[in-house]
């Protein structure tokens, strides 16, 4: 007797990007991303901005998942949505249509740390992609996250090493700022890096106790230099962009392979994994490979569209949740800040 596919309509909405996912059991049948062009000309996320544009984008959203996925709604057999953490209004758009469209269909629906999925997004079934295995290390980097967590299993994780301020997404976002690239720049410094001398400026880096990270004077130390090195001369960031965004990246990497390095000698796990959006940088990718190695790691670094924020990822915990019969009532609430 042949198991029926279990088909999961997965929804995202804790930032600026709304986005819907179909799953049959942990494939990805669809992944759809409308991403919010206005914020652009703000230079950073608008809060209330993106909970307008969610509203404008989930129901068209929705329906190319679907579309996509080749599936008519009757067949799904639960709704997986980001609970938090995330900007309050954007989350309320998605998990009120969550709960609508569940209640409509009468399926279950399943309420999705989106840290936890960062995590195991590892797991969704793709050609040409390992999987860790259990216990492994996940660093989670992002513009609103910086953590180490030991991973044991699917729902058992510990924060071992976490930012004590800025998450390593706003130091490059920042710098860029600094540099009066636009927004978002992480991605700007990462491509003038890859044309630079990482070792042309050298910046301290923050001694911070233990497996926590600090940013926050890393941000001050480049915003001090740039402003000296202007004065001294006016063109002085379009004659040297490539080497300070080398160099802001460089330092930026050291810090983050320093904290894996001893969060692999405190455990004696081996097997690391990178997620959330700054795993799509360049530089961390191939200094992960490299550890392979260098270190005799297992490293693990997801596809690129599962990286920045997805529904594919809220997906695949929301499959395995709809395994445990993880379900959630209409009375499940948002939260801006959860518990990890």
């Amino acid at each position: 007797m042949t198991k029926s596919p279990i088909y999961i309509l997965a929804i995202e909405s804790s930032c600026d990007d709304t986005a819907a996912a179909v799953l049959q059991d942990a494939k990805v049948l669809s992944n759809v991303v409308a991403r919010q062009a206005i914020h652009e000309e703000y230079g950073g996320v608008v809060p209330e901005l993106a909970s307008r544009a969610h509203q404008q984008n989930i129901v068209p959203v929705i329906d190319v998942a679907l579309k996509k996925a080749n599936i008519d709604k009757s067949q799904l057999s639960g709704i997986a949505f980001t609970q938090g953490p995330g900007l309050m209004g954007s989350l309320l758009v998605g998990s009120s249509f969550a709960k609508s469209m569940a209640m409509s269909l009468n399926i279950p629906m399943m309420a999705v740390h989106h840290m936890h999925a960062h995590v195991l997004a590892h797991f969704i079934e793709e050609e040409g992609f390992d999987k860790p295995e259990f216990p492994f290390l996940a660093m989670t980097i992002s513009g609103g996250h910086t953590q180490i967590i030991k991973v044991n299993s699917f729902f058992d994780m510990h924060v071992i090493g976490e930012t004590t301020d800025d998450a390593v997404g706003e130091a490059f976002d920042k710098s860029a700022k600094i540099l009066g690239l636009p927004y978002p720049g992480g991605p700007l410094i990462d491509k003038y890096a890859q044309l630079g001398n990482p070792k042309a400026f050298p910046f301290t880096k923050p001694k911070v106790d233990g497996l926590d990270f600090s940013f926050s004077g890393l941000k001050t130390q480049i915003l001090y230099f740039v402003q000296k090195k202007v004065a001294e001369n006016p063109n002085f960031i379009q004659e040297n962009m490539n080497d300070i965004c080398a160099s802001i990246q460089h330092t930026i990497i050291e810090i983050l392979m320093d904290k894996l390095k001893m969060a692999v000698a405190e455990t004696g796990i081996k097997q690391v994994a990178i997620g959330g959006g700054v795993s799509a940088n360049s530089g961390i990718r191939n200094t992960l490979k490299e550890a392979e190695t260098k270190y005799g790691w297992k490293t693990f670094i997801p596809k690129f569209e599962y990286t920045t924020d997805n529904a594919a990822m809220i997906g695949i915990v929301g499959y395995h949740k709809f395994l445990e019969k993880q379900f959630e009532n209409a009375s499940v609430v948002s939260k801006a800040r959860i518990e990890f």
